[in-house]
Order: C-alpha cells, then sequence, then structure tokens
C-alpha cells in the first residue's frame, strides 16, 4: 500500500537523529480473540537532542503513548506512524496499542487448521512488517536488543529468536518469557505461536557449544515431517559454514518451523527460521521437490551470518543477504551433501533459467539495485537479487579463487559481526585477499544490467581439425556491456551412444573476440559447449554442427551439470525466436525421457507447457497440444516404475490433457481401471488428477467439495481451490473472479491457488471478458490491497489471450498511470514483456 511507504531518505535522516536504539521489550497478548492482539513496548534509544522523528507502528488502535514520562496524545498516532516530538539525549519510550492478525502471510499472520480447527499464528516481517505487530524503528541499520514475552493459550507452544528463560501460569493462559537477543534487525525477529509440536536434537559446533535444534509443525502434519533428514543437512551446513567462514554460529539455538500459508520458501529469522509447509511431503515428492527443501534449508542457515550477523545498512544492498546466501547454499550442497552430484546442474535449470529471464525483462535493474524506498525493494526480492546475484558470485570465486574468496568472508565477519555494511567493506576484504582489481569487476558486474551472449565462432582445416575458435561476446541494445568472463570450453565426443568429454579449456573471455589458442590442431568434437560446468553468467550460442548435436543427442550428454547447460541455450534461443517453438517441443520429447536431473526434468516439462501455451503458431496449439500429450503418455508409459521421471511425466500428462481419449485416461487413472506399475494413487496425485478432470469440464464444483471433505486440510483446500477455478465455464470463473479481485476475502495461498487455476481450461472467448474487467480493477486492487497480495492478482490474472490488440491496450494502460504507481506500472510492464516475447516467438514459428 503506497501510504505505508518508507523513503531511503526518510531512514537516512531518522538515523541522523536516532544515533543508537539500545533494546525492545515487547510483551504480546494472544488471547483476545480472532482480529487483535494487544502489544505493549518500552524502547530505550539515543537521540540528537531537541530533534523530533516517528517511530513504525501499523496498529488498529493506540491506547497510550508515553516519552520519557510524558503521556503524549494518541493523535500523534495516524495508524501508520507515531510522531515523537522533543527527543532527549536518552530516551524511554513506551507504547500500548492493538494490531491485526493478517491471512496475507505478512506481519503475525492466523490460521485455522481446517483438520481440527486449531489456531496456528507465524511471524514474516522482511521488509517492512515487524511494525505491524509492534512499535519499530523499521529499517535494517537501526539495530537493537529484543526482549519478548507473549501472553497464550494453556495448550500452546510458544517459540521465538532466543530460548525461553520461564513460562508461568496467568489464569487460563500462560506466559512466555524469553532471553534478549544480540544486537539484530528488526526484520529478523520473529514470534511463532499455537500447538505446534517438535521434535528436538542438538549439535555441537566447530566452538564446541552445544546448540539445540528443533523441527516443529502443526499437530496435523507432524506424522510427516522427517525430521532426521532436517537435521543432517542442518549438521552438514553447520559443519560447511563454520568452516568456510572460519566464523562460529552467531546464535544460541536453531530452530526450524513449518508454517501454514507461508507466501515464500523460507524466511531468516534469527534462529528459528520459517518454512513454506510444501516442504513436509504427506505424498510421494518429486526428488526436485526434495533438494530444493534441501537447498532452501542450507540457504536459511546461510543468512545466519549474511544478513542476521551482518546486515547491509540500506535495501540496495539486499544482494548481500540473498546473493550469498543462494550461492553458499549451492555450494554446500555439492560439497557436503547427498546431493554433491547433482547441486550445480540442478542450479543450472532453475536459478539460471530465472535469471537469464528475470535479466532480460524491461525491470531489470544492476545487482546492486537503486532502492528509493520500501516499495523499490518490495518489488526487487526477484531473481536478479537470487539467482542472477549468486551467478555471479559463482564467477566471482573462478575469478579470485574460491579459497581467497573465503579468506575475505572470514575477515569481513571478523569485522562487522553485529554490524551493518555496504558493498564497499566486502570489496576491501576480496581485493586484499585477491590481489585482483575487484572494484573494476564489481562496476561491471555488480553495478550494470542485461545479459551478455558469448557464441561459438569454428573454422576447420582439410583434415577436420580445428584451425579456429573464437568466442564472440555481444550484448543487448540498451545494455552495451562488456564483461570479463571465467569459463570452462568442453569437447564432447558420441562414443557408443554417449556424448562424453574429451578436452576441457578454462580461460578468461574478455572482449568482443576471444581467440581459444589451445583449441587449435585439436580434432573437431561433435559438440563444442561454451561454459561447461556453468562457471560464468551468460546467454550460450551454440555452433552450427554442436546444435545438431546438441538437438540429435541432449540426453545423451553424461554430466547432467553440462545438460542443464544445453538445455538452457536451447531455451533461451527459442525464447529468442531463433528456434521455432514447434522444433523445441520436440527436443523435449525426443530428450526428456532420458533425463536425470529431476529439476531439469521439471524445468524442461515447465517449458514444454510455456510453448504450447503461448510460444507455438496459434493455429497449430490445439492440435499440437494433444499431440503432444499422447506422446508424454507413450514416455510415461515407458518411464522405470517407481521412478523420479514416471512420477513428474504422470503429472505432466494429466496437466496437458485435452482430448476426451486423454481425460478418459487421466479418469481411469484416478479411480485404478488403468494401472501403471509404480504410480501409486496417492492424496496429491489424486488432486493432480482432479484438477485436469476438472479443466477438462469432468469435475463439477460439488463433485470437488466432496473430494475437499475426505481431505481437509490446508493443502487439500488450496488444490481444491485450483481445481475449481479450473471448472471450464462462465460461473465458475465469474465466481472466482468475485471472490479473488471483487471481495479480498481469500487467504493468501488460498487465493494464489485459485489464480493458478484461472486461465487453465478455459478458451479464448471464455475468458474474453476478463481482459477489460482486468485493466478496471488493478489499480484499486494495488492501492487497497496489502503487497503480498495484490502482486499475486496482477501478474496472476493478466490476460493470457496474447494478441496484438492486447498489446495495444496495455500500452496505452501503462500510458495512463499516474506517476505514484510505479511498483503496480513495473508489474504490468513485464506482463508486457513477456507477451512481446509471445508474439515474436509465434510469428518465427509460423515463419518456419
Amino acid at each position: 500500500m503506497p501510504g505505508m511507504n518508507l523513503t531511503r531518505a526518510e531512514a537516512t535522516e531518522r538515523a541522523n537523529v536516532v544515533t543508537h536504539v539500545d533494546s525492545y521489550t515487547i510483551t504480546l497478548d494472544l488471547t483476545q480473540g480472532e482480529r487483535i492482539f494487544s502489544t505493549h513496548t518500552t524502547i530505550t534509544f539515543d537521540a540528537v537532542a531537541g530533534t523530533s522523528t516517528f517511530i513504525d507502528a501499523i496498529t488498529d488502535t493506540v491506547r497510550s503513548i508515553n516519552l520519557n514520562g510524558v503521556e503524549l496524545p494518541v493523535d500523534l498516532a495516524d495508524g501508520v506512524r507515531i510522531q515523537l516530538p522533543e527527543l532527549a539525549e536518552k530516551n524511554t519510550l513506551i507504547i500500548d496499542a492493538d494490531f491485526l492478525y493478517t491471512n496475507t502471510g505478512e506481519g503475525l499472520h492466523r490460521f485455522v487448521d481446517p483438520a481440527d480447527q486449531e489456531v496456528y499464528l507465524y511471524s514474516q516481517f522482511e521488509v517492512p512488517d515487524s511494525r505491524r505487530v509492534y512499535p519499530v524503528f523499521e529499517q535494517p541499520d537501526l539495530k537493537a536488543s529484543f526482549t519478548f514475552s507473549v501472553k497464550a493459550p494453556e495448550h500452546w507452544t510458544v517459540i521465538s529468536n532466543q530460548p525461553e528463560t520461564s513460562v508461568q501460569k496467568q489464569a487460563d493462559s500462560m506466559l512466555w518469557n524469553f532471553k534478549p537477543t544480540p544486537r539484530i534487525s528488526s526484520y529478523i525477529t520473529a514470534i511463532i505461536a499455537g500447538p505446534y509440536e517438535k521434535v528436538t536434537s542438538s549439535l555441537v559446533n566447530a566452538e564446541g557449544r552445544t546448540i539445540a535444534l528443533g523441527a516443529f509443525a502443526r499437530k496435523s502434519l507432524m506424522p510427516y515431517l522427517d525430521a532426521e533428514e532436517i537435521f543432517t543437512l542442518t549438521r552438514q551446513g553447520f559443519e560447511f559454514y563454520e568452516k568456510m567462514f572460519n566464523t562460529p554460529y552467531p546464535f544460541e539455538k536453531y530452530d526450524q518451523l513449518f508454517v501454514p500459508e507461508f507466501n515464500a520458501g523460507a524466511m531468516e529469522n534469527a534462529g528459528a527460521v520459517t518454512f513454506l509447509e510444501n516442504y513436509i511431503f504427506r505424498s510421494k515428492p518429486t526428488e526436485a521437490l526434495v533438494e530444493r527443501r534441501a537447498i532452501t534449508i542450507l540457504h536459511e542457515l546461510a543468512h545466519m551470518w549474511f544478513g542476521d550477523l551482518v546486515t547491509m545498512k540500506w535495501w540496495n544492498d539486499l544482494w548481500l543477504n540473498e546473493s550469498f546466501a543462494e550461492f553458499m547454499c549451492t555450494l554446500a550442497a555439492a560439497e557436503n551433501t547427498r546431493f554433491s552430484s547433482q547441486a550445480w546442474a540442478t542450479f543450472a535449470a532453475s536459478g539460471k533459467t530465472w535469471a537469464y529471464r528475470q535479466d532480460q525483462l524491461s525491470s531489470t535493474h544492476p545487482i546492486v539495485a537503486p532502492i528509493r524506498d520500501l516499495n523499490d525493494v518490495q518489488v526487487n526480492f526477484d531473481g536478479i537479487t537470487y539467482a542472477k546475484g549468486a551467478s555471479v558470485l559463482r564467477q566471482l570465486v573462478a575469478w579470485v579463487g574460491q579459497e581467497n574468496f573465503m579468506s575475505a568472508l572470514t575477515q569481513y565477519f571478523a569485522k562487522h559481526s553485529w554490524g551493518n555494511t555496504v558493498l564497499d567493506d566486502l570489496l576491501v576484504e576480496l581485493e586484499a585477499t585477491s590481489g585482483r582489481d575487484v572494484r573494476s569487476w564489481s562496476a561491471l558486474w555488480l553495478e550494470t544490467a542485461g545479459v551478455n551472449t558469448l557464441t561459438s565462432e569454428v573454422e576447420e582445416d582439410e583434415n577436420g581439425n580445428i584451425s579456429s575458435l573464437k568466442i564472440r561476446q555481444s550484448y543487448a541494445e540498451g545494455y552495451e556491456t562488456l564483461r570479463p568472463h571465467r569459463l570452462v570450453v568442453g569437447f564432447y565426443s558420441l562414443s557408443e551412444g554417449k556424448l562424453t568429454r574429451t578436452k576441457r579449456i578454462e580461460l578468461d573471455v574478455n572482449g568482443e573476440l576471444t581467440d581459444v589458442a589451445e583449441a587449435s590442431g585439436v580434432e573437431r568434437p561433435d559438440l563444442i559447449l561454451l561454459n561447461d560446468e556453468d562457471l560464468a553468467y551468460a546467454k550460450i550460442r551454440l555452433d552450427e554442427r554442436s546444435l545438431q548435436t546438441a538437438i540429435d543427442h541432449l540426453g545423451d550428454i553424461d554430466s547432467p551439470t553440462a545438460r542443464s547447460v544445453v538445455w538452457g541455450s536451447l531455451w533461451d534461443t527459442t525464447r529468442d525466436a531463433q528456434m521455432p517453438a514447434h522444433q523445441f517441443v520436440e527436443l523435449v520429447l525426443n530428450n526428456i525421457g532420458a533425463e536425470t536431473n529431476s529439476t531439469s526434468m521439471r524445468v524442461q516439462l515447465l517449458n514444454l507447457e510455456h510453448a504450447l501455451s503461448f510460444y507455438v503458431s496459434r493455429s497449430q496449439a490445439q492440435e499440437l497440444r494433444i499431440r503432444v500429450a499422447d506422446r508424454l503418455w507413450d514416455i510415461t508409459q515407458a518411464a522405470q516404475p517407481y521412478s523420479d521421471q514416471q512420477l513428474q511425466l504422470v503429472r505432466a500428462f494429466a496437466r496437458l490433457a485435452k482430448s476426451d481419449q486423454q481425460l478418459d485416461c487421466v479418469q481411469s487413472l484416478m479411480n485404478g481401471s488403468t494401472v501403471l506399475e509404480g504410480i501409486v494413487v496417492d492424496t496429491d496425485l489424486r488432486w493432480s488428477f482432479i484438477q485436469s478432470l476438472a479443466a477438462g469440464g469432468r469435475y463439477s464444483a460439488e463433485e470437488i467439495a466432496q473430494a475437499l471433505e475426505q481431505d481437509r486440510t490446508s493443502n487439500g483446500q488450496q488444490a481444491a481451490a485450483t481445481a475449481e477455478a479450473s471448472i471450464p465455464t462462465a460461473e465458475a470463473k465469474a465466481k472466482m473472479w468475485h471472490d479473488i479481485v471483487e471481495t479480498g476475502e481469500l487467504s493468501n495461498i488460498v487465493q494464489r491457488s485459485a489464480i493458478a487455476g484461472f486461465f487453465t481450461g478455459a478458451d479464448e472467448q471464455l475468458m474474453e471478458p476478463y481482459a477489460e474487467r482486468y485493466f478496471d480493477a488493478i489499480e484499486q486492487v494495488w492501492r487497497s490491497r496489502s503487497h503480498e497480495i495484490s502482486q499475486q492478482i496482477i501478474g496472476g490474472l493478466f490476460p493470457q489471450n496474447y494478441s496484438a490488440q492486447l498489446l495495444e491496450r496495455t500500452e496505452q494502460y501503462l500510458a495512463s498511470l499516474p506517476e505514484d504507481a510505479g511498483s503496480l506500472y513495473r508489474q504490468v510492464a513485464e506482463c508486457r514483456d513477456s507477451m512481446v516475447r509471445a508474439l515474436k516467438a509465434q510469428e518465427a514459428d509460423v515463419r518456419s
């Protein structure tokens, strides 16, 4: 909501006034019903005497404000900020107020478990939402110590950043008191409360200290929590990070809590990390999801150092948190877990794909982004901050050497523990340990936007040997930067049905044209792969012979990382309308059955669906979709029983099923009249089939409601929302539009699930009225709903019947937006960019 914004200039001015925040003492009363909770807060801080400032507090009611013993009028609070006049050098501020629970996953989220009607709460404060729970100077550089006390129902458990010191009986409730935290930023404080159950363990860290470990979940999910796997990954992460950083874990305990209706993957609250519940597997998961959970566990643990121990001064250095955590978690997985053989292939398939897509939108920005206000930072939690930043850090490590890189981090933590930093604080240490000009590297990589393209240019002599191999670097229009790249060139030859690497050349690429001198005179291989091992961040274009080899034998490449690089290259080529979309579809069908990296399989099946929905010629799309689903069914039947590939393929087939025969097949799989050895129709797979049948017009709202009666869980609610939204009738679409856009009563995750089904199973005629309704509604949605809720609607309900007319209407809408609607403009512009790319791809597919 724009009215709750905070600018960088305001934060800087306030930090000049509030020179030091000593402590917050916060008492929460969670026994006051389902709408509000009360907060009594005492803040002690230093300031420039005689000045004025404000404290952030998104309140329902403010009952009293006492500053240095003087009662201030409550009308100094406007529901978002509380003005603080005439500060002293030493100040004590006491505020008593009521705050609101949310159902948006922001602030203090309240959830009622449909399985047993128990209430569960959790906090989510990044970026600006600790102010939804207690009065606070909401900016990362005003760190303090936080002491929480929480009054809660008797049968609840309460968890915070620190261990509890006592739990006291009070009539029909309990008062939980917690130890003060070290000096941390408010956005990583946490309160989680409800009848959570837990499994405990411990580890001994590098300095010989015993760290208590906890894994928490709702009662109804606890039977499915594989706590030992979580604790194993946690121990491996502790071991790796403490060794790499030469800095011990900075907090007293480490709890991991799986909470309902969580918006993101997880949140790095100090000592009390929250995760989304999808990471508790009540049905057979794909290996991609299992590995994603491992990466997320390691990512959040890395934040205990990056972000929690040392924190960015302002949000323009958000990458210091997210990019580092994303790089380090993949490195930890590759070097110290059972995922070692797949970790970098997985990163190439998922992280790089996300980064390249984000970096080619009109909203792209430097990794060190200009962040003017909170609106800017909220929309910059994107593929640049996470995936491109992590990709570029991998390139930096290749450039300076991993030992030098880790030595720099050791010095960085030693100098800045419990403080705040800017980019230059890190560069100083990197230059000292590596001896390289890291600032020049930073200027090119961290402070400019856009992705380069590297193309191989090969010449052969009369004997079939390479006479010249050059790498040409180019840039996109508007992003005229050539960068240094440290990369590997791999030579792959086909032998006995496998493409195996026969030569490895590591070199620096710089400027427009780089000669690969070591290749001269070498026999021309079947495939020359630039960026083998995926060290560099760049789009790759294969030479003509290598391209044909890749198309014919992609599944035969024996390195999972090399396959991921080739998959990514060919998908980029398709997105850039340089390969006809129907050719990419054939490429996937011909090679997907041989893919062994679960994430690569997941990503390419999703790319296949995206190409069918948006990139292939519209006149051929429906017919091609039916042929593709038939082929997928054949591939599914040939897959190894009980394998990860088989599970992913049968789900993809269900999503694409369109013809009566295909829907009959889905129906028979669900009811057991068709049996595939290895496929168990468990709860989640059954919902996948129901969603497929609903989209095909085979399942009614009443039948979905009956299925939900058999699965009265949060997961069931989400799956049912997607299924109901998928029903291809005017009535079903109108109901979903009303629930999502007009009333806004759905919780964050149920809304997201409904949006996921809205365009499924619908023809263009059915959805045509919603294009204009979208443009009529979204500015009001953006102004009236929370950031998370409005972002879901703006991106998820953008019209999908792409056409020149819709493009023109979108441009008109963007031109009409007022100046204060910057983040709305960005979100709609990103949808427009995707449409432009799709229309170009369709034209290329028609021409082919």
